[in-house]
């Protein structure tokens, strides 16, 4: 199966700091999790993606949070820069992958103005987290490309098995 990946849990350093999120190498997760990870990485196509990159914002980059998440959006850097476009067209891009590569699946980076699909920050920097959406996980749900986050990668593997 054709699966794009946010290309820090991969290990690439395009995070809004400068680094990754590998779950490969992150301490964070168990051995279980690196194997089951490595096992979807083998058994899948995979197409490594950072929407933010793709719309030109640079690396490191000041950290960005979603004011609005429904129409009219709003993203802001924590200098109140808006980077909303940006964060659009970042989704656009991705979707535009995902189409033209037929994607169907998505396992992205949790939290993330971009990539998060259950919590996001709610657009205040004080580290409070709240349900919703990045714009880009939004926009491919909203386009049936069903997206997961690293900390679902079981719900992924049974994705994986039953599509």
């Amino acid at each position: 199966m054709k699966i794009l990946v946010s290309s820090c849990l991969l290990g690439e350093d395009v995070r809004y700091d400068g680094n990754n999120s590998s779950i490969a190498m992150g301490s964070s997760f168990t051995f279980s999790q690196k194997e089951l990870f490595m096992d979807i990485l083998c058994d899948n196509e995979i197409y490594s993606f950072c929407p933010e990159v793709s719309a030109g914002l640079g690396i490191p980059r000041l950290p960005a949070e979603i004011l609005s998440a429904t129409k009219p959006f709003k993203v802001e850097r924590e200098n109140e820069e808006d980077v909303t476009i940006s964060f659009l067209i970042a989704a656009k891009n991705t979707l535009d992958i995902c189409k033209n590569d037929n994607i169907k699946v998505a396992l992205l980076k949790s939290k993330s103005p971009s990539c998060g699909n259950i919590e996001i920050y709610d657009g205040t920097f004080s580290n409070t987290l709240i349900k919703g959406q990045g714009l880009t996980a939004k926009l491919l749900e909203e386009n049936d490309v069903r997206v997961f986050n690293e900390m679902q990668l079981d719900e992924l593997k049974a994705f994986i098995e039953t599509n």
